[in-house]
């Protein structure tokens, strides 16, 4: 059956919406400039870091509440893929520090005024486009490769999933309380 390419216009909006938002906050943290990105490689500026942790622990206990609360039906895991995730996370990661910028914050600093994400931006609809046509020989020879199907942490050890969700807000609160040392003993 034929399905619409593009959603009704409520989810779009709410989509356009949730990317201003985010835009938005990206630009207030700072993580659209391309000093920051470049710091953060450098080992000099833990902005990136400390948004990232924020996120990934804010996200976690969210997901995981909602679905404890019974607002979602279940998680969708993908496939622990080890080839494709190791060789995607070195094309991401390359990308990354050649351009100053992730996707995110790439198209978020052209809406800051960043002419040099420009480039970049469209690099990565470039690369989006080629993985687009080589993802059927990907997902046929590459993918079988180290794949350890759809398996979380908690399914690995038998641990609730809170146990990593609170070890990963400890160790987010470990990182600022040592980051905030660390920033103080600089500027004095």
């Amino acid at each position: 059956m034929y399905s619409p390419f593009f959603a009704d216009w409520t989810t779009l909006l709410l989509g356009g919406l949730t990317g201003l938002v985010f835009g938005i906050l990206l630009q207030k943290g700072r993580v659209t400039r391309y000093e920051t990105i470049v710091g953060q490689f450098l080992l000099r500026d833990f902005t990136v870091l400390k948004v990232m942790l924020t996120a990934m622990a804010v996200g976690a206990v969210g997901v995981y509440a909602m679905l404890q609360l019974g607002m979602i039906d279940g998680l969708h895991i993908k496939s622990a893929q080890v080839v494709n995730n190791v060789a995607g996370g070195l094309i991401f990661g390359v990308g990354m520090a050649v351009l100053g910028y992730c996707p995110g914050t790439g198209v978020a600093a052209i809406g800051d005024g960043a002419r040099d994400a420009v480039p970049g931006v469209l690099g990565m609809l470039v690369g989006a486009a080629l993985f687009a046509e080589a993802s059927p020989w990907v997902g046929r020879v590459l993918a079988p490769i180290g794949d350890l199907g759809k398996i979380s942490f908690a399914d690995a050890t038998g641990l609730s999933p809170w146990v990593f969700v609170a070890a990963l807000a400890a160790a987010a609160v470990a990182v600022f309380f040592v980051m905030r040392r660390t920033d103080r003993g600089t500027s004095a």
